[in-house]
């Protein structure tokens, strides 16, 4: 596919520490709905450090959008993201993802490992198919929560919260244990996706498994 120069178009923040960065979207340029792609800083220096981004705009929107979280304080590319500004460059590599819609299923997410349902669950949105998906998003406290409003919107009250530093009403507290998919889910004999953490995928995959999940319906990605 070859690499792509991206222009920035908006940048802004989603929450505290996730920025939107949208821009312009090279012609012929095509996606699937969970895919990412190897993204770099056009700037001396930063060439070479690329980190993968997911992209979160519908395939057929004639700009792209990445929603990223961003780590304040370190000399990193996210950090060096929030110096960017309308009109900087990013470089666009190899795009690739295991996370794709497959069918109905449970969505687990943990912190940033939610950015590639959200091109997903808008997808869906679009085609009149949510259905009977459901996502359970962990993160450690509800400002941490990305697009909330808008999974909410979606979802409904297949969209399940849970906070792992903060106890508040209407939301669960702790982390995501085979007792808490026992308590939220009733039928382990469906899709499952996971994205989050190493740790994470690896705990919840093995959970899965130990409550009957086949593990042929289990996608994951680490994020």
């Amino acid at each position: 596919m070859g690499n792509h120069i991206l222009k920035i178009a908006s940048i802004n923040n989603v929450t505290h520490d996730v920025l939107r960065i949208t821009t312009d979207k090279p012609e012929g340029f095509d996606f699937i709905p969970g895919q990412a792609a190897n993204i770099a800083i056009n700037k001396s220096g930063w060439l070479k450090e690329e980190r993968p981004f997911s992209f979160t705009n519908l395939p057929a929107n004639n700009a792209l959008e990445f929603t990223i979280k961003t780590y304040h304080g370190q000399e990193s590319v996210t950090n060096e993201l929030l110096q960017l500004k309308q009109d900087d460059e990013l470089v666009l590599h190899d795009v690739f993802g295991a996370i794709t819609y497959k069918g109905e299923g449970v969505f687990i997410a943990g912190g940033a490992g939610i950015t590639p349902f959200i091109s997903i669950f808008r997808n869906l949105k679009a085609k009149n198919q949510i259905g009977n998906n459901m996502l359970v998003f962990a993160n450690k406290t509800k400002a941490d929560i990305i697009l909330e409003s808008e999974f909410k919107n979606l979802l409904g009250d297949a969209f399940i919260n849970i906070l792992s530093d903060e106890q508040i009403e209407g939301y669960h507290h702790g982390r995501v244990t085979e007792e808490f998919l026992k308590a939220i889910i009733t039928n382990f004999n469906q899709r499952f996706y996971i994205c989050g953490p190493p740790p994470m995928i690896k705990d919840v995959e093995q959970q899965l498994i130990d409550l009957g999940v086949d593990k042929d319906l289990i996608t994951k990605e680490l994020f």
